[in-house]
């Protein structure tokens, strides 16, 4: 019995010490990225190729995903934050440098986007670029016809104009809730810097912003989506993906609303979503390798086919679907991209002004 009872307890012994270790030879990674943000094919892809699970999280806010970072132990191996974020985490110790002889396939990446990203992360030490696009005018084509006698609008003119924007406001006007995006456009829009930091130069653009006030119906970051597809506004100053999307939407739902997108000729904001790994990342072999994965060029092409966003990697352009490529508001050419222009984060003095130049602006007071 106590032979029987000893060779039990090794027996068990060796059963939990094979099931530890087989536990340890699991391989995984923990993402956290936007909503809707990528082809979920390549998620099973990757698992096929690495063996490696993929945990998948979304989230629908930079905020939020700040939020779990500043706290530390997110558990996340791989977060995709917007530029603005990146630069202000990188400052705060949230990421750890890329361990780039891991990443072969960095050489995919493309130099245009890549000099831009580097306003966030110099040298690009700390991301690689997932997606990107602009900040421009989207509007309802029909609507805009009737209104302004025509069907197309290439310039910011059409918004800080105050005469223009009149002839707007019946049919309605949505504009993003974000300092960041709009007064750079203001600023740009005046031939100033959109960088300016200089109290002056902020209140010229709040001068020309509150010029234009009394027709805007809305400051939302997100309503102009359905707003823009279902034909209830005809005019969002917003983010070039969200104005695809509600030119998705209106052609699903056949109801005759015709929705364009215009990179203003005078230049637009570029936004950047960058790849990187948290400082304290349980699985950072995982995460290199997931990063690297999605440099390929054939497998990132497939995301910027599923979510209808340029992506930073010039290899992967012979895989895009080519009504993609020659959307000039999905890639501009190369002279548009010319006055494109990247904003660094606010100092917190700055901040402070355009926080209170903003509320003034949205408040009309």
């Amino acid at each position: 019995m106590i032979r029987k009872a000893l060779w039990l307890s090794a027996t068990s012994a060796f059963l939990t010490l094979f099931a530890v270790g087989s536990h340890a030879e699991d391989r995984v990674v923990n993402v956290f990225n936007w909503s809707d943000y990528i082809d979920s094919s390549i998620i099973d892809d990757f698992t096929k190729a690495t063996g490696i699970k993929v945990v998948y999280d979304t989230f629908d806010s930079n905020e939020i995903l700040e939020t779990k970072l500043l706290a530390g132990g997110s558990g996340y191996d791989v977060v995709v934050p917007s530029g603005n974020f990146l630069a202000r985490q990188i400052q705060a110790g949230v990421f750890q440098k890329l361990d780039k002889s891991k990443l072969p396939n960095i050489s995919n990446m493309w130099d245009t986007v890549s000099e831009r990203t580097a306003k966030y992360d110099p040298g690009n030490e700390y991301s690689i670029n997932y997606m990107w696009g602009t900040v421009g005018i989207g509007y309802n084509i029909k609507k805009v016809q009737t209104a302004l006698g025509t069907d197309k609008i290439d310039s910011w003119d059409v918004f800080f104009n105050p005469d223009s924007l009149a002839k707007l406001k019946d049919c309605g006007v949505y504009v993003l809730d974000s300092p960041a995006d709009i007064i750079p456009a203001a600023l740009k829009y005046l031939g100033l810097d959109p960088n300016s930091t200089s109290p002056d130069d902020i209140a010229k653009a709040e001068e020309a912003l509150l010029k234009v006030r009394p027709y805007i119906r809305k400051f939302h970051s997100s309503e102009y989506i359905n707003a823009l597809a279902n034909g209830d506004i005809c005019l969002a100053v917003g983010w070039s993906g969200d104005v695809f999307q509600a030119r998705n939407r209106a052609v699903e739902a056949k109801q005759g609303v015709e929705i364009g997108y215009s990179v203003p000729k005078e230049g637009a904001q570029m936004w950047f979503d960058q790849m990187a790994i948290p400082a304290d990342a349980p699985h950072v072999a995982e995460a290199l390798e997931f990063i690297n994965y999605m440099m390929k060029p054939e497998v990132i092409a497939k995301s910027s086919n599923y979510v209808l966003y340029a992506n930073g990697n010039k290899a992967s352009q012979q895989f895009i679907d080519k009504a993609l490529l020659d959307d000039p508001s999905v890639y501009p050419d190369a002279e548009t991209i010319k006055k494109l222009y990247t904003v660094s984060p606010y100092d917190p003095k700055t901040q402070r002004v355009i926080t209170r130049t903003w509320t003034k602006i949205v408040t009309g007071q």
